[in-house]
């Protein structure tokens, strides 16, 4: 797959991730839930651990995708074709993202912080193509 195509995968994953934490959040899957997902968030209860995880995994998506973007951008701007391991550490930064937001939900915290440690050589691989 190629690498522009793992960049819209990551966005879309971004996405579920932000749209998981804010379900869970609000308990949007109940009538009142959805309420409160639908209104103006003033007076939501604490959230739960899960609740709590997703965000902060979403939120550290949004930060690793920010960093993600900038090294893709490098790359294009760079004006050269990218070599094949732009695609492959496009690939290892998707997946490794796909298995820390569900590492990170779970709570494994050691596992999660080596899973984000591969994502970001993915970014690096990327990164270095540009140089």
């Amino acid at each position: 797959m190629s690498h522009a195509r793992y960049l819209v995968l990551s966005a879309l994953l971004t996405w579920v991730m932000l749209l998981t934490a804010s379900l869970l959040r609000s308990r949007g899957w109940s009538l009142a839930g959805l309420r409160v997902a639908f209104g103006n968030r003033d007076d939501l209860d604490e959230p739960t651990p899960l609740a709590a995880r997703a965000d902060r995994a979403a939120k550290n998506m949004l930060e690793n995708l920010l960093l993600f973007v900038a090294v893709s951008v490098a790359v294009a701007v760079r004006g050269t074709a990218a070599p094949a391991n732009v695609a492959l550490g496009s690939a290892i930064f998707f997946y490794a993202r796909v298995a820390y937001f569900f590492v990170y939900l779970a709570g494994i915290a050691y596992l999660r912080t080596a899973i984000w440690a591969v994502a970001l050589v993915g970014v690096g691989i990327v990164g270095a193509a540009a140089f």
